[in-house]
């Protein structure tokens, strides 16, 4: 009975052959079709991609590197210390200059200004030119631009010294347009803002600004001061009080709405894109978001997160980032988790936006798939014998 199912070895063959010929179903072109009809091809110089990246196995001296990595901030922004900013008069202001007299009969008093409310005149409103000067009567010209408010009525005070009766001036800022700063971009109400002479912080503007228009947890904050700029999570401004600076004049602060994600990949129960949802993820929450690791097909050993980190974290941990051309470094961390330690440290390390997980099958599952194509082709024709003896006895 058993010689009749055997079957002779070039039909095994055959069939193994057939596994990979077009008569198979296929839901597209194979790379064989792809690579013979292609009209001119980029070879890859020998390498799969071309991009030198750095491995670092996670551990406790990697975590407290990754923990400790500079991340923006914007305490101590441009190596100056946050105090609120002096607001010095500036081109473009609208000034207001009220002069007094000791007594009638002076100067800018007649003698019969008996009724008056007080020996002072209030000149036009006037703006400060470009270049930077103001007109006071008998003073002449005289520079405003850079001043302050008690230095402009000083020097007011001298020039008319020797004309009006005890003069004392009074310089009131009707419109500041030196002093301000832009708020645009995911705020309710987007302007620009006059400077409170007290002091504003970033959250302050923010919030004169008509406050976010997206979530917060999605939100990011913006300050351009000159040449330079720094990001940061909403949640990290308004966790920190340290980060919550000083704006000063001329500073912009932009807005916008970001969803955190994170890509998943491999042996893992899910694939695709994941957002935070919360403010901050680890990676053993993500790889929990994802499913966890397949029992049937993950390596607990091979999982793997790809991120581009700064120069600063690759020195940190010991690797030469002069040899990678880019801004930053691309580095792998791989995260063992048949050490039951490792479990508390995915628990620490902490995701980043765009961060990449990918887990690696274990190395007997090529072979458990080769094995299972073996046993398909090699029980097919015992079952089509099987088939027809049970139509005979029918």
């Amino acid at each position: 009975m058993v010689g009749k199912y055997c079957l002779p070895n070039g039909f095994l063959c055959l069939a193994l052959g057939l596994s990979g010929c077009t008569v198979m179903p296929s839901a597209g072109p194979d790379s064989r079709s792809i690579e013979a009809n292609a009209y001119a091809r980029v070879e890859g110089g020998g390498r799969s991609a071309g991009i030198d990246y750095a491995l670092a196995d996670i551990d406790a001296e990697v975590l407290a590197a990754v923990a400790s990595a500079n991340v923006n901030t914007l305490s101590g922004f441009g190596q100056q210390r946050s105090t609120p900013a002096a607001l010095p008069l500036g081109v473009g202001d609208l000034v207001q200059v009220s002069i007094f007299e000791a007594q009638a009969g002076g100067l800018f008093i007649p003698v019969d200004a008996t009724g008056r409310p007080g020996n002072f005149v209030s000149l036009p409103v006037q703006t400060i030119d470009r270049d930077g000067s103001i007109s006071v009567p008998y003073a002449g010209r005289l520079r405003a631009s850079g001043r302050s408010i008690a230095e402009v009525e000083a020097e007011v005070q001298r020039l008319l010294s020797s004309r009006a009766i005890e003069p004392q001036a009074v310089v009131t800022v009707v419109k500041s347009r030196s002093s301000q700063v832009a708020v645009l971009g995911d705020v309710k109400t987007p302007a620009r803002l006059e400077l409170n002479p007290i002091g504003d912080r970033i959250l302050d503007v923010i919030s004169e600004a008509g406050g976010l228009s997206a979530p917060s947890m999605e939100s990011y904050v913006t300050l351009q001061r000159g040449p330079h700029s720094v990001t940061v999570p909403y949640t990290h401004l308004a966790g920190k009080p340290e980060e919550n600076i000083y704006v000063r004049p001329g500073d912009t602060i932009f807005v916008n709405r970001e969803q955190r994600t994170f890509l998943a990949f491999g042996a893992s129960g899910l694939n695709g894109r994941f957002d935070f949802e919360n403010c901050d993820l680890t990676l053993g929450e993500a790889l929990a978001k994802a499913g966890g690791l397949l029992d049937t097909r993950a390596d607990p050993a091979q999982v793997l997160l790809y991120r581009r980190v700064p120069r600063a974290l690759s020195r940190q941990l010991g690797i030469a980032s002069t040899r990678f051309v880019a801004g930053e470094v691309p580095m792998i961390f791989r995260a063992n988790l048949r050490d039951p330690a490792t479990f508390f440290a995915v628990q620490k390390f902490p995701m980043q936006d765009k961060d990449i997980i990918y887990v690696s099958n274990a190395p007997a599952t090529e072979l458990l798939k080769f094995l299972h194509l073996i046993n398909a082709v090699s029980t097919t024709p015992s079952n089509v014998v099987d088939t027809r003896d049970a139509v005979r006895t029918m």
